[in-house]
């Protein structure tokens, strides 16, 4: 394994302001003397991980797990503490985030991928087996708007998990589509992370599937990482503030 660190949490915490209404978050945004609730999402979490780890990140909700997640890939920023990814992140979170329901699925392969950074040229490359892995068959040329709620999962899924990233996080996007498609979903994890220098973070409530990829855990619990190591030990750890 690649003794590179990949993502690094070095003291990060994450506050959010809550308050009492809409009215008075407006007023927050210009004046510093509204009101509010001060929460603490994450709090001085500390962790590194290696290119080609396969991590899961255990943890109740409102444990911090998603903010952790929502960092990582940029979407929100930590109020304390140094933060470092390096590689193309490609996240299994909201599938359907990003999409344009007038655009084609077609189109919208071109879309996220521009989202995510890839050159027009290698998108081209990847789209027969983002089609492929799909099976939304006809409904490919056809908009978005007219699809399922699990037809825009798949193609969500079908995009990210094809764009061959360096490091891939996962939050219990395994549950896509029926019991055959799961399955499918499941051997291109496993092929992904068979790649030696992919990085993979996956958060999940369940035991046995983060047992099937991964070998060290992080237990979260009020915004703290309570527990870092072993897999089995951190499945432990996790079942004990679950009961």
């Amino acid at each position: 394994m690649d003794e590179e660190v990949v993502i690094k949490f070095e003291k990060v915490t994450k506050k959010y302001k809550l308050y009492e209404n809409d009215k008075k978050r407006l007023l927050g945004l210009f004046f510093k003397n509204v009101k509010c609730k001060e929460k603490k999402a994450v709090d001085n979490v500390s962790f590194n991980i290696k290119r080609g780890e396969c991590v899961a990140l255990f943890g109740k909700n409102g444990a911090g797990k998603s903010t952790i997640l929502k960092i990582i890939t940029g979407v929100t920023y930590p109020t304390e503490g140094n933060v470092e990814v390096k590689g193309r992140v490609s996240a299994l979170l909201e599938l359907t985030s990003g999409f344009d329901t007038e655009f084609t699925g077609r189109e919208n392969i071109y879309l996220k991928g521009q989202i995510l950074g890839i050159k027009h040229e290698e998108i081209q490359a990847l789209e027969p087996d983002i089609v492929d892995f799909a099976e939304l068959g006809e409904y490919i040329d056809q908009p978005v708007r007219t699809y399922s709620s699990g037809m825009k999962a798949r193609l969500g899924f079908a995009i990210n998990a094809n764009v061959r990233p360096e490091i891939l996080i996962i939050d219990e996007a395994l549950s896509v589509g029926d019991e055959a498609f799961k399955r499918k979903c499941v051997k291109k994890v496993n092929e992904i992370t068979a790649e030696k220098n992919v990085t993979l973070l996956f958060v999940t409530h369940s035991a046995n599937t983060a047992k099937e990829f991964c070998k060290r855990g992080i237990v979260m619990k009020k915004g703290k990482a309570i527990f870092d190591g072993e897999i089995d030990e951190a499945i432990k750890e996790y079942n004990k503030i679950i009961k």
